[in-house]
């Protein structure tokens, strides 16, 4: 496995991340890392890599978009002091621009998604042993969608930073889309966007996949 024995994680997005965890910090008993993949990645880690003793933290703040990330990046970030950083940002910088189409202040551009989220891996990348970028998505099988092919868009920017910076990029979008060729989108998310128990554990086995801890 990639991650060091007692390595500290940090997972931090919106709401396909927060998914309830606990406040201020999601950490420790009684649900404290949520209901989704981060608690199925915590798991994983437990059961099948027990003497790592791998520390997870749950970071996730629902309706986050990278703007968001950005104005709480020190407090819900750095100042957690991660070995590991993951994060997944993107959903609601799309989303807005389709649910919410007359509130253009709450929508997100590309070129500012680009450059904000280029602007916290480049401040980021050298205080952490490593940081991982996990694509936006959207659970619609027709790439002519243009809700999907903007998420597509934003994907892809997400890779270029990826591979700019030299750290790992996982294609959450592709994971999904692997499972869409065999299983209608309702049966993942009701509106294909927030998983249920089978989409999260399609984004927990791509994270884990990434790592080599499968």
């Amino acid at each position: 496995m990639k991650i060091a024995p007692r390595s500290k994680l940090v997972f931090i997005g919106d709401s396909i991340t927060d998914c309830e965890r606990a406040r201020p910090v999601g950490e420790g008993l009684f649900g404290a890392v949520g209901k989704g993949y981060v608690a199925l990645v915590d798991g994983h880690f437990g059961a099948a890599h027990p003497g790592h003793a791998i520390r997870v933290v749950n970071m996730g703040t629902s309706g986050n978009t990278v703007v968001d990330l950005k104005a709480r990046w020190q407090t819900d970030a750095l100042d957690l002091k991660p070995d590991w950083l993951v994060v997944m940002i993107g959903v609601n910088d799309v989303w807005r621009q389709f649910d919410l189409p007359r509130q253009t202040e709450l929508h997100v551009a590309p070129e500012t998604y680009g450059r904000t989220l280029d602007e916290l891996v480049t401040r980021t990348r050298p205080l952490v042993s490593q940081l991982v970028l996990m694509s936006p998505f959207y659970i619609e099988p027709n790439r002519s969608d243009a809700m999907r092919r903007r998420m597509d868009e934003y994907g892809g920017l997400m890779r270029q930073i990826a591979t700019r910076h030299g750290v790992p990029f996982v294609d959450i979008q592709a994971a999904f889309d692997g499972v869409l060729a065999h299983m209608h989108a309702n049966a993942i998310a009701w509106d294909r966007v927030h998983p249920n128990h089978i989409g999260h554990a399609v984004i927990a086995r791509a994270f884990l996949a990434a790592v080599d801890a499968l």
